[in-house]
This record gives structure tokens, C-alpha cells and sequence, in this order.
């Protein structure tokens, strides 16, 4: 407000007196203004003393003034008094246009940013959504950026409005090469991990290749930074000094111009050449090589993706008006009653396009790890053919009862079980294999045994056999033993009956006698070593115990 020229001032407006004055129908003291240092301006009709400032005219003329100065029910010069111009009619429908660009960047940040495979630290997941934060931060800045130009043309004093909405604006430049530098990068980014998905150690990230895409980065966040320091850190204010024509040539329109401004165009052109380097770079390394300049120049651009051939001049153009607003003051988005044309069209067009451009790829193009899935299962199904190997057909499980859509792992893991025999199949198996070989020996023995027990297993409740420390080998050694010593105990008893028919013929013959007809003084014995009397000389009766 001290900034406001006296050679603006205009004299008071004569009154009914020469201490009397007439503004807006109402009578001042001339008196009190001069006493308090009131200055009338008539170009926008505002009166200040250097440290407070009113409307004057109608219908924001103060009916009363005190003798200490204050002005009742005034109106404060730094307030939205005046209807919306044309700026900022413009640039609502740049910020619906951005609004809408902010809702389809998220839906791809959401479409490409998902994981479908395990993160590997050679690529991380934040590479590939650094360009969609990037949009992200573009369509912010230029949504507060525009929402606050409209105000600039509602204050009849410029005043806040105005130094940001130039502020959010080189911001907004600023987002746009780091777009596009993030979009280039990943795109290389993605060739190398298509180009080492077969062998990951086919390239080495220590090689000159791996050292170059490791210092790229930061060679260009290097210049993206000093044009942020060039441009953001300063003093503001003095862009706010265009309440006259002569504030507006001896204030603003050098601070607009100065040096500053205009260095900041080339930190950002060193930026755009870097991006440039990392395109050349992805294609020599991962696209196939063509002989001769003419050839490599047209390999060069046919292996761009078409989005790059639109966004990378996009870019330019933001640096180029840029740099145009930086000599031509009268085309600066920084000057209140500026070029709209240019402004918009210069300013934000290309921005905005660079958000759509972007968007529109996002749905064309697939999720990478979706896409990498695709090429890992053409390339598996190309190795099978040529290795002679079939892939059965979806109805061959079908028909064999192989069909798992809906079941659990659990399920499928029971049905594993079940097909290859159940929980118990080593254990029957086991118990089966046992059982023959002690029936083997059971079988071709002609002296009594007891009944052969099963082995003990988990399900059956009878008590396993008692344990023997020789083991099996020595209780036959122990059975043969007894028998010799009974066959000469008794040699007689190899003249007994012979044994019953096998187990195939068991049960009486058509010609067997009937069991009544046998001879009541039969006293057949059989070779067994339980007993200790005579097989031909009768039975002994104990009469008394001292016969035992």
C-alpha cells in the first residue's frame, strides 16, 4: 500500500467549501483527510493513507468519516468486489478439464500400480506409478493454481490471487518434465526387464549400462532442482505492484523479467536434452540395432512409443513459453490484464494434454506384470513345442473327474491323498507284508503253534505279542531245538495219524467217515512238547498228590 504513487493522486473533488468535498454523494472534511494523509486515486477510485486502504465510489462510498480518521461501514480494498472476467471464466473450465484428468489418473495409478507378481529389488513397484504421481501433482497444482486466478480479476486492487496463481503455474512446469522424464525412464525401465525376464543374468547392473541408467537420474533431478531454486525462492510481492500504469512499468515488469526468470528456461531445456539421452539410451541397449545413419535414425523414432513422439515436443513447448514470458512481459501469465490466449494456450494446453496423453496409454496399454505373465506363458508354451510336449485339453480332466474350480487346497490335497491310497496305504502295506512272511513258516511246520497275531497298528486295540531279544530267527532256532529233542524222547510219534487236508480242502469229503463212528478208547496225540506222557502206553491217573 506504500507502494502507491503520489503522481496517481488526484485532487480532492470540490465540495460545498474549500474544506468541504464531494465524493460519491456523500461530504468529506478535507480537513481530516489531509490531516491523516489520504490520497484519492481516481483510477480505481480508492483512497489510502499508506497503511489502510477503502473503496471510495458507490456502492462502497462510507457514509461517515470520524474525526480520528476511521471511515464507518468502508469497504477494505483487498477483497473480491468486482465480477469475474474472462480469466477467470477460462480457467473454471481448465480446472474441470484437470478435475476430470485427476479421476482417470487415479484409476490407472490403481490399474497399473497393482502387483500380480512378487517385487524384485532390481524393479521396484514405485517406479512404474513415479509418472502417474507425477500427473498427480500436475493436475493439484493446476486445479489450486486456476481455482485462485479468479480472484485476480475480482480485485480491483492486485493484490494474493495473483502471485499464486503464477506460483502454482511454474510448479506446474516444473511437474510436466518430471512427467515426462519419469514416463521415458520407465519405459526403459520395462525393456530391460522384458529384455533379462529370460536370463536375469544376462546384464549386469554394475556394467557401464547399469552405471549410466544409475547417474541419469539424478543428472536430471540435478538441473529439474536448481530451476526450482531459480524460480520459486524469491520475493512475490513485487509482482503485485500493478495498481497503476507507472507501478506497472517501474515495479512488476522488472521483477517479471529479471535475470532469474529467465535462466530458469535453459536449467529446464538441460533437463529436456537428458530425457532425450535416456530415450537413446533405452533403444540402442534394448531394441534391435540398425547399420547406417539413415537406418538408425528411422529405427530410432519407429521404436518410440507413439505417446512419447507427442509428449517430448509437449514438453518443449512448456519451456519455450516459458522462456517467451520471461522477454515479453506483455504475454506473461505474471501480468494481471495479460494475453489470454497466450496464457492458456501456452500455459496450460500443453500441460493438460500431457495428462491426457498419458491417460489414454494407461488404458491402452496392459498392467506389466500381467503382460510379463503373457510372455512368460507363450514363451513356455513355444518351449513345449519344440521339446514334442502336449498340453492336454480342458475336457481330459473333466472326463476323468480332475476338475478343480471351487475346491479349497484342503480339498485338493485330500483328493491327492485318496488317489494315491489313502492315510494308511504304507501302513496296510506294511502290516500285509508281515503277515506272509510269519504265515510262511506257520504253514510248512507240522508241530502246534498258537495263532498268529497281526502286527500292532494304531487302529486295532489287541495287545502286541511280548517282546523276544533274539527276534524271530532265534524262536525258530528254539522251535527246531524242541523238536529234535521230542523225536528222540519219543521216536514213535512219527507213526501218528497224518495231518488234517490244507486249507483248500478243508471240510469232509463225500467219503469221510462220520465223527460218532471213532473208537471211544482213541487217545490220539499229537507231537506236541506240553505233554509229558507216553503216546502208545495209556493215560496216567493221578490219584493222590504224591504221584505228581
Amino acid at each position: 500500500m506504500a507502494d502507491i504513487f503520489a503522481r496517481d493522486a488526484s485532487p480532492w473533488p470540490i465540495g460545498d467549501n474549500e474544506t468541504d468535498t464531494k465524493i460519491g454523494g456523500v461530504h468529506f472534511n478535507v480537513t481530516t483527510l489531509n490531516f491523516w494523509n489520504y490520497t484519492l486515486y481516481e483510477g480505481n477510485w480508492t483512497v489510502s493513507n499508506g497503511s489502510r486502504c477503502y473503496l471510495i465510489d458507490q456502492p462502497y462510498t462510507p457514509p461517515l468519516l470520524l474525526t480520528n480518521g476511521t471511515f464507518v461501514n468502508s469497504t477494505w480494498c483487498y477483497l473480491a468486489t468486482q465480477p469475474s472476467g474472462p480469466r477467470a471464466h477460462i480457467g473454471i473450465g481448465f480446472a474441470v478439464a484437470f478435475a476430470l484428468a485427476l479421476v482417470f489418473v487415479l484409476i490407472n495409478l490403481t490399474r497399473h500400480g497393482k502387483l500380480y507378481l512378487p517385487a524384485e529389488k532390481r524393479f521396484y513397484p514405485i517406479g512404474r506409478r513415479w509418472q502417474w504421481y507425477w500427473a498427480i501433482v500436475i493436475c493439484t497444482v493446476a486445479l489450486i493454481g486456476l481455482f485462485t486466478g479468479i480472484d485476480v480479476d475480482r480485485y480491483r486492487v492486485v493484490e494474493l490471487p495473483l502471485v499464486l496463481n503464477v506460483f502454482f503455474w511454474y510448479l506446474m512446469n516444473m511437474g510436466s518434465l518430471a512427467l515426462v522424464w519419469e514416463s521415458v525412464r520407465h519405459w526403459g525401465s520395462w525393456m530391460e526387464r522384458q529384455f533379462i525376464d529370460p536370463n536375469p543374468f544376462v546384464l549386469q547392473q554394475t556394467d557401464r549400462r547399469g552405471m549410466f541408467e544409475f547417474w541419469l537420474p539424478l543428472f536430471f533431478y540435478l538441473w529439474w532442482w536448481l530451476d526450482f531454486f531459480v524460480v520459486i525462492p524469491r520475493n512475490w510481492g513485487v509482482i503485485e505492484l500493478q495498481r497503476s500504469p507507472e507501478q506497472l512499468l517501474a515495479k512488476a515488469k522488472p521483477a517479471a523479467t529479471e535475470a532469474r526468470f529467465k535462466v530458469a528456461p535453459f536449467l529446464l531445456l538441460i533437463s529436456w536434452l537428458t530425457i532425450l539421452v535416456s530415450l537413446w539410451h533405452s533403444v540402442r541397449h534394448y531394441e534391435a540395432r540398425n547399420r547406417g545413419l539413415l537406418n538408425r535414425v528411422v529405427g530410432f523414432i519407429r521404436y518410440i512409443p507413439y505417446r512419447f513422439l507427442l509428449m517430448i515436443p509437449l514438453s518443449l513447448v512448456v519451456i519455450a513459453y516459458q522462456a517467451l514470458a520471461a522477454w515479453e512481459f506483455d504475454l506473461s501469465p505474471l501480468k494481471k490484464d495479460t494475453n489470454l490466449v497466450a496464457m492458456y494456450v501456452g500455459g496450460y494446453v500443453p500441460a493438460l494434454l500431457l495428462v491426457i496423453i498419458l491417460c489414454v496409454s494407461g488404458f491402452v496399454r496392459p498392467n506389466e506384470d500381467k503382460e510379463l505373465i503373457r510372455q512368460r506363458r507363450e514363451r513356455g508354451n513355444r518351449i513345449d513345442q519344440e521339446l514334442g510336449i502336449t498340453k492336454r485339453p480342458a475336457w481330459w480332466q473333466r472326463l476323468h473327474g480332475n476338475v478343480t474350480s471351487g475346491d479349497a487346497i484342503r480339498d485338493q490335497l485330500y483328493r491327492n491323498v485318496r488317489e494315491v491310497g489313502g492315510n494308511n496305504r504304507a501302513q496296510h502295506v506294511a502290516e500285509q507284508r508281515a503277515a506272509n512272511t510269519e504265515a510262511t513258516p506257520a504253514a510248512n511246520s507240522t508241530m502246534e503253534m498258537s495263532s498268529i497275531r497281526r502286527s500292532p497298528s494304531i487302529s486295532s486295540s489287541t495287545a502286541p505279542p511280548p517282546y523276544t531279544p533274539s527276534g524271530k530267527a532265534g524262536q525258530r532256532r528254539n522251535d527246531q531245538t524242541i523238536q529234535v529233542v521230542a523225536s528222540l524222547l519219543f521216536p514213535n510219534a512219527n507213526n501218528t495219524a497224518p495231518p488234517p487236508p490244507p486249507v483248500d480242502g478243508r471240510g469232509r469229503g463225500a467219503d469221510a467217515p462220520p465223527q460218532h463212528t471213532r473208537n471211544p478208547g482213541y487217545n490220539g496225540r499229537s507231537s506236541s512238547t506240553a505233554s509229558g506222557a507216553s503216546i502208545t502206553a495209556p493215560p496216567q491217573q493221578i490219584r493222590s498228590m504224591l504221584d505228581v
